[in-house]
């Protein structure tokens, strides 16, 4: 995300101005600022959001400050997704589903945990009129992101779900995840299998209408690394997508696009994502277009 210093230095802070935060360490970074109070700016809304540095240690205090000053919510980032579920009131069917928070919205004095990533990712997709709906769909990785896209990608109706990782720790956090999708989506088919079998995840690529790098692999400095060794995978109706957006164009979108695929890269599901907690905290649409000319 590009950085906007002084967005708003000539924002009317009232009375009755809401506050919004973006909680975890480090935060400096973050271009969330910007994106939000131009969008507050741009509609008229009397919120402002800032970034707050806030560690595990300190993350209870911190949801506790927000109870207080009647904060309208918070996002989450690392490393406070997770601990964060622990006090709060209530969970939308995708964040208990994932095991992670990234958004919270003060009802009335309820904390409700929702997780965006994973609409975040759909809604990038579908501004590229791509659907998720009774496809078969390749996902590579088993950590955060990649449990936030599965998890979405079975509520929002796909037809089977194979995912490929090594046999680690997250690789069985993943088969507890699948056990609790399959109680929520009992329609959609979900595997997830051993990624160094590569004839299988060769074949099974070959077969998918959808492919997801839900990994760092192809982020600098590993931008000469590619989740897929076999390029004879590729084959031309194929969706490839990435949520790597440094660089932009990764080796796997390179090589998936000299194929003849769909290529999305992942700088659309860094914007979807803030685009749906906007609409949860404000109950209305961020200017999309503006934000993303600005700030992508």
């Amino acid at each position: 995300m590009k950085r906007k210093e002084n967005q708003r230095a000539d924002m009317n802070i009232t009375g009755r101005t809401r506050l919004l935060a973006l909680f975890g360490s480090p935060v400096k970074h973050s271009g969330s600022p910007a994106m939000y109070n131009y969008s507050f700016e741009r509609l008229g809304l009397d919120y402002v959001y800032v970034a707050i540095d806030v560690g595990r240690e300190g993350l209870k205090e911190a949801v506790s400050a927000a109870r207080l000053y009647n904060m309208r919510g918070f996002n989450l980032t690392m490393p406070c997704k997770n601990d964060v579920m622990s006090y709060i009131d209530e969970l939308s069917p995708e964040a208990r589903l994932i095991g992670a928070v990234n958004t919270v919205v003060n009802e009335n004095g309820r904390l409700i945990g929702y997780n965006t990533d994973g609409t975040g990712f759909v809604k990038n997709l579908e501004a590229h009129n791509i659907t998720v709906k009774n496809k078969k769909i390749v996902v590579t990785g088993a950590g955060g992101a990649a449990t936030s896209i599965v998890v979405q990608l079975a509520l929002d109706g796909a037809r089977e779900i194979c995912i490929f990782n090594k046999k680690s720790e997250s690789f069985k956090r993943m088969l507890e995840t699948i056990e609790r999708i399959k109680k929520e989506v009992p329609d959609t088919v979900i595997n997830i299998y051993d990624i160094l079998d590569e004839t299988k995840y060769t074949e099974t690529i070959k077969q998918a209408d959808i492919f997801v790098n839900a990994t760092v692999a192809g982020m600098k400095p590993l931008e000469n690394e590619s989740v897929i060794k076999d390029i004879s995978a590729f084959h031309k109706n194929l969706v490839v997508a990435d949520v790597v957006y440094n660089p932009i164009e990764t080796r796997l979108l390179k090589e998936a696009g000299n194929a003849g695929c769909i290529c999305i890269d992942g700088k659309g599901m860094l914007l979807w994502q803030g685009v749906y907690a906007f609409k949860l905290y404000t109950g209305k649409d961020m200017p999309v277009e503006e934000v993303r000319s600005k700030f992508f």
